[in-house]
């Protein structure tokens, strides 16, 4: 066999490697939403309410894990200290909740959804992702979810 044929064969062989389930850049796939309504429950060991809505769900896989990253639209501005608080996981699912501090100022202004959207995020390690399938990320009016492909 010549050098030539050797090299492009290890190439497409390597290529074709970059769509399995092997690759943990493939790990994840989008995310699909589900409208739903919550009665917001606020727990004693934390008294913030969940966001409204979650408008964008994405795992990124880092060395070591992935790092969980949600975009919630509140209802309008000035609400604060986001977190993705985990509620449960089970069956190789784990699901968190997008929970924030609502604003001081009850007369805060609606303005535009840029300006309301609020950045959460929350890093997994590989022993925090072993036997995970699906990520959910509740609010109070739908759940975003990913799955491993």
């Amino acid at each position: 066999m010549t050098p030539r044929i050797l090299i492009a064969a290890l190439i497409v062989l390597g290529l074709t490697g970059c769509a399995t389930r092997l690759n943990p850049f493939n790990w994840f796939g989008n995310d699909r939403e589900e409208r739903i309504v919550v009665e917001d429950t606020v727990v004693a060991e934390d008294p913030r309410a969940l966001v409204a809505e979650v408008i964008s769900l994405n795992v990124d896989p880092m060395p070591g894990g992935a790092i969980v990253r949600a975009v919630g639209l509140p209802q309008r501005q000035g609400y604060w200290e986001a977190d993705l608080v985990e509620v449960s996981r089970d069956n190789g699912e784990l699901i968190l909740e997008f929970r924030v501090f609502s604003p001081t100022d009850p007369n805060t202004r609606v303005s535009t959804q840029q300006s309301r959207e609020i950045l959460a995020g929350t890093a997994l390690n590989q022993f925090d992702l072993a036997g995970v399938r699906t990520i959910t990320v509740i609010a109070q009016q739908n759940r975003r979810t990913v799955s491993r492909r």
